[in-house]
């Protein structure tokens, strides 16, 4: 007899009459008809819909210190320290950005989960990161944490060729070291490792629904987090599980029952996925979506942590106070302090990601910044609207350049048919006629400007 329930979102009374058991076969299921490795991986569909169902709350994660460290030279303890400061100015007041993740295997990382500990943030939370094994336990109970992510592959990819156990091993493995982690009254997070290319309903479902019984039993919150750990996952309406992001949130929600307020997403962005995937999880079910600062992780990396803090704003209509203005200076701290080398183009933080070469878009910005740009970026990232010169630049492009570098107020700005617009232009025409292939450099520019306004009696 299963309880007739209420469902707040769509104010109906349910009744759920599927049971879900461990699937135990003896022959891994690798969904060959979806991942033949000799070809290119397929999206198949069966149009089967399930409803939006966005969380009162959702929130960011971050894992810029575990998987994002392990795609790079490792940080230093005092470089772990300054982005964690960082990570708390962004999230803002409410804390958006809930928890930070740790390595616990080096001095140096328990050094640095120390150290980000005495800040006495509330958030983001101080989290770590372990094996599904009990000298890995051991680290979280010396340093007395309140959470730790355990990893659970929940694949066959994972649990026969890796692991060489059964379905029913691993499951008993997983869980004796969950309950020990209860135990100690530890809140265990599980990494569900390459859930897109799990049995969803023969070993996923049956495990969380094991997971949510020790979490009754113990009245300690047990968080699962789904990991798309190949990038597998898609967010179209009707595609088929286990790559249906959607039907993967559902399955969790409606059939294992776990809580939106307990259910991550992990992205990356082997298919260039990971944003969209990170945000339908959220429209979906999911309150957490795990990311990295700038993408950087496994392979082509994770979910960009700054995407989601703006597709966050795009969903509820309002930042919740987080201070984007400090995306930028992330950016220019790897840049200078850590060597990182930003792609020009990369929304919101690389260098050229707001800026044209279009003479055409230049002369749409000179007269109306919202013409071109994607919303004020000056404001929000400190990054006003740019124009790099170039032979495609023209009046209007050489005009937004002076006026934007030199900051000059409106009684002030050059126009593109002034006398000083149309001399550097007649240099800058120069310069391509002999050949130049590349931009014009700021640098170049301000001398360029300096010597026409002498020669103009020009004063910026």
């Amino acid at each position: 007899m299963r309880e007739v329930v209420m469902n707040k979102h769509t104010n109906l009374l349910e009744l759920e009459e599927h049971f879900y058991q461990l699937v135990d076969v003896d022959e891994p299921n690798v969904f060959r008809n979806l991942f033949p490795y000799e070809e290119i991986p397929k999206i198949a569909f069966n149009d089967r819909i399930v409803p939006h169902h966005m969380p009162d709350n959702i929130w960011i994660t971050d894992t810029t210190f575990r998987d994002g460290q392990q795609s790079r030279a490792p940080y230093t303890t005092e470089q772990i320290v300054t982005i964690y400061d960082y990570l708390h100015r962004l999230g803002g007041p409410k804390g958006l950005i809930r928890q930070s993740e740790f390595f616990l295997y080096s001095k140096k990382d328990r050094d640095a989960v120390y150290k980000c500990m005495e800040r006495g943030y509330e958030f983001p939370e101080v989290t770590s990161w372990i094996r599904a094994s009990k000298q890995d336990f051991q680290l979280v109970k010396e340093i007395g944490m309140k959470e730790t992510g355990i990893l659970v592959s929940c694949s066959d990819y994972h649990i026969f060729y890796k692991m060489k156990m059964t379905r029913r091993e691993a499951m008993n493995h997983y869980l004796s070291v969950i309950r020990e982690c209860l135990e100690t009254g530890i809140s265990p997070r599980c990494h569900l490792e390459d859930i897109t290319r799990s049995d969803i309903y023969g070993f996923v479902i049956p495990f969380c629904l094991e997971l949510m019984k020790l979490s009754k039993e113990y009245q300690i919150p047990v968080k699962v987090r789904a990991c798309d750990t190949m990038g597998y996952g898609v967010n179209f309406p009707g595609a088929v599980i286990p790559r249906s992001v959607p039907g993967i949130i559902y399955g969790l929600m409606t059939h294992a029952g776990v809580p939106s307020e307990m259910i991550e997403w992990h992205g990356h962005n082997d298919f260039y996925k990971a944003v969209n995937n990170s945000t339908t999880a959220w429209l979906y079910g999911a309150s957490g979506v795990n990311c990295s600062l700038f993408g950087i992780g496994e392979r082509t990396g994770n979910t960009p942590l700054e995407a989601m803090v703006f597709e966050y704003a795009q969903l509820k209509g309002t930042l919740d106070g987080m201070e984007t203005t400090v995306i930028t200076e992330l950016a220019e701290y790897f840049e200078k302090e850590l060597g990182y080398h930003m792609p020009e183009r990369t929304p919101f933080c690389g260098k050229n990601f707001n800026v044209t070469r279009a003479g055409i878009h230049a002369d749409g910005l000179l007269k109306n910044e919202e013409i071109y740009n994607i919303f004020d970026t000056g404001k929000f990232l400190n990054r006003p609207a740019l124009v790099s010169v170039s032979n495609t630049s023209g009046l209007a492009g050489i005009a937004h350049w002076i006026n934007t570098y030199y900051r000059l107020t409106d009684e002030r700005k050059v126009d593109k048919n002034s006398e000083l617009v149309k001399t550097v232009k007649q240099w800058v025409d120069k310069q391509y006629d002999e050949g130049r292939v590349t931009v014009i450099t700021d640098n170049e520019l301000v001398v360029v400007i300096t010597d026409c306004c002498n020669k103009l009696g020009i004063v910026l």
